[in-house]
């Protein structure tokens, strides 16, 4: 009886020399992966951690953080109003823009990859090109302009449809619906990139094995076949779509200024800016980003789930 557990008392010290040796074997390995983790550790671990405990605390940045405990959440959702009015637009340009910028980048993809590979290259470009370019804003600016000057406006009153110009980012009718479609544009970027790597590297040989099983047109291998293959690129494409959904903020405080009229605009990131960044309010603004993250959180965990990815 003494000798068994004697034994049982040895296995951690024998797992941990196991381990022990198994690091010294692959040293070379942990130290390429060492400069990531931790970069890692420090601007995300460190941050996230941070702004959890501070979420419990007041902090204006020139005190030292007084705990509050669940009095920032009690006010989160009781009180702010604004919150809940920016929980309502995340919650539905994430539900709009989230699955039709996803479903736009793989169709977008798949088509351009059917193209020459010249065409192809410079196709891929055109559609990545919005992602890299931060004077885009300018742009949509002038297409939309509240004056007579603006595109849309001057070829709508040169066609008689309108006698005035319309405010297009400040007009509660259509503010909403012009940024969903800047963001769709905006959005065909990281994720599409991505799906073209996809599609140029799948294994042509499934191709002849499902033309052999029946596989009759490009439709039924696109279900049949490209989509089970590509479900890591579909994978990474959902994330990057959910972050950018879900952090839409920068670009509506572009486009319809800050704050929005009636907070037609306001989002959960944009409540995160107006406390941590203009009232200083940092224990607050911490609750409000540590909720934008468990959504985020469940939203990537449901959307593993859709397209079974084993992670």
């Amino acid at each position: 009886m003494f000798n068994k557990k004697s034994d049982n008392s040895g296995v951690p010290n024998e797992n941990k020399k196991n381990t022990w040796l198994e690091i010294k074997k692959n040293k070379a390995n942990y130290l390429l992966i060492a400069p990531y983790m931790i970069l890692f550790l420090i601007f995300t671990v460190v941050p996230v951690v941070a702004s959890m405990l501070l979420s419990f605390t007041y902090f204006n940045m020139l005190q030292w953080p007084e705990w509050r405990g669940w009095l920032n959440y009690q006010r989160l959702f009781l009180q702010d109003d604004i919150f809940l009015i920016g929980l309502k637009n995340t919650l539905m340009f994430a539900f709009i823009l989230g699955p039709i910028s996803y479903v736009c980048c793989f169709f977008f993809a798949w088509l351009v990859n059917e193209l020459p590979p010249k065409i192809r290259a410079f196709m891929t470009l055109l559609f990545y090109a919005p992602s890299m370019c931060g004077s885009v804003f300018t742009i949509w600016l002038y297409i939309f302009s509240g004056d007579a000057h603006g595109l849309i406006n001057s070829y709508l009153m040169e066609l008689g449809w309108i006698k005035s110009p319309i405010q297009w980012f400040t007009n509660t009718g259509y503010n909403v619906k012009v940024c969903i479609v800047i963001q769709l544009w905006l959005s065909l970027g990281t994720s599409f990139l991505s799906f073209i790597a996809g599609f140029q590297t799948l294994d042509k040989t499934y191709f002849e094995a499902g033309a052999i099983d029946g596989v009759k047109n490009r439709f039924q291998e696109l279900i049949f076949i490209t989509v089970p293959s590509m479900r890591p690129q579909m994978m990474f494409g959902a994330v990057m779509q959910i972050a950018s959904s879900f952090g839409i903020g920068p670009v509506l405080r572009r486009l319809g200024g800050f704050p929005s009229t009636d907070y037609s605009l306001n989002t959960i990131e944009t409540h995160i800016y107006d406390y941590g960044s203009t009232r200083y309010e940092m224990g607050y603004a911490s609750a409000v980003a540590f909720v934008l993250c468990i959504m985020m959180i469940v939203t990537r965990n449901l959307m593993a789930r859709l397209i079974r990815v084993n992670d």
